[in-house]
């Protein structure tokens, strides 16, 4: 069993990463971030240094290698001065788990007191998502996800990011690079934190992980998901051309304040108007409306009909998420029954409205789980309450 550090004394206001000490790494960079990191370790001649970049990057993040000497079209020479001067390391796995239902959870060491969580979803997408944090606990305080109630501790680098990737890909066998087949098809920005308060780092992350010579995902398979930071949806489909999401959970704003407390800045109309202005948003492109269905909260058929008011001329999907619960939540999830009918009214309206079924909930692994503290409860201590409720299928 991992060990996990306590989190919870971390100030709110320690959110910027600080300077590495040691040998850079490598793993992770952008290109134009490699290629500085040579220069200003004298590891090459300036007018040589895109071409070894283009070199390295390549080995790093088409094939995954973690040891300049597998990089066999670099000079033995120049393998050495690199390994003197730099690392290509991934962060520390402190906790590996795997669900009954295949889903993976990995609780990953970025620095001492500084850990975060990334589950990879089988049966998503294409073929899988990855679920990926941009930030170590989150400030927005949503009362029914279980990652609030972690205090902010700070955010997470692009190269810690894309470091997410690069250990799911080693637990899943995927380097090289599969142009076919593979199972880490899709990447949701769905993980600890709020995106938009870290958007450079994940945009910067997004070049790396859609690079055709490297980890090669579309754009069009990577989805930011945001509780609604109206002024920086504009930036984020400017810059990344990414699939937006956006944690809605309630049609007024009286219950949206109690639910999602950043309503009380950016109301709904608010968000509203600046999802109609996202960048590229089309009928092939559509939002999609994140909605966890919350029992004798937001769940009634006059709910549903007040939904489909909201989002009325948009592009849109809703995916409706069955609430999963956590150690001391306030809440329980909808009736299975009231769920489907609660579809069906949006259906029948005309859009899609995909039930997402909970997965990976022994391992607190499901939406709105996660959560990197010392006080959550053990893996083996859910494993046993979950006996009483077995995954859905």
């Amino acid at each position: 069993m991992g060990v996990t550090l306590d989190l919870s004394r971390a100030s709110a206001s320690a959110v910027t990463p600080q300077a590495p000490t040691g040998p850079i790494n490598l793993a992770g960079l952008t290109r134009e971030g490699i290629k500085a990191a040579l220069i200003a370790g004298e590891a090459c001649a300036p007018d040589k240094a895109k071409m070894r970049t283009a070199q390295i990057w390549r080995w790093i993040n088409h094939f995954g290698v973690t040891d300049f000497d597998c990089m066999t079209d670099v000079g033995k020479d120049v393998r050495a001065v690199l390994a003197d001067r730099f690392v290509v390391a991934r962060p520390e796995v402190t906790e590996r788990q795997v669900s009954r239902d295949g889903t993976r959870k990995w609780l990953l060491k970025f620095a001492p007191g500084v850990e975060a969580e990334a589950v990879f979803i089988p049966g998503v997408g294409r073929a899988g998502a990855l679920c990926v944090s941009s930030q170590v606990g989150c400030t927005l305080n949503c009362t029914f996800c279980h990652t609030g109630t972690q205090p902010l501790v700070r955010n997470l680098t692009a190269a810690e990011i894309v470091a997410q990737v690069q250990v799911a890909r080693d637990d899943l066998g995927e380097w090289p690079s599969p142009a076919e087949g593979r199972q880490l098809s899709n990447i949701v920005f769905m993980g600890m934190g709020e995106p938009l308060y870290n958007l450079d780092a994940v945009a910067q992350a997004m070049d790396v992980v859609s690079d055709g010579e490297g980890i090669a995902l579309s754009r069009r398979r990577i989805t930011v998901s945001t509780s609604g930071v109206v002024p920086q949806l504009e930036p984020l489909g400017t810059r990344t051309g990414a699939m937006l999401a956006i944690s809605l959970h309630a049609t007024n704003d009286e219950l949206r304040d109690q639910l999602v407390p950043l309503n009380r800045k950016y109301p709904i109309a608010e968000l509203l108007a600046g999802i109609r202005a996202y960048p590229g948003l089309s009928n092939a492109r559509r939002v999609t409306f994140e909605y966890v269905m919350l029992k004798g909260i937001n769940d009634s058929l006059a709910d549903a009909r007040a939904l489909i008011q909201l989002v009325r001329g948009l592009p849109a999907k809703i995916n409706l998420i069955p609430f999963n619960p956590w150690p001391g939540s306030p809440y329980e999830c909808s009736d299975w029954a009231t769920i489907e009918k609660f579809a069906a009214v949006i259906n029948k309206a005309g859009y899609a409205s995909p039930i997402r079924t909970p997965r990976g909930r022994d391992i607190l692994a499901a939406c709105g789980q996660l959560k990197s503290e010392s006080e959550k409860v053990r893996a083996s201590t859910l494993r046993q309450a979950s006996q009483a409720e077995p995954l859905a299928d």
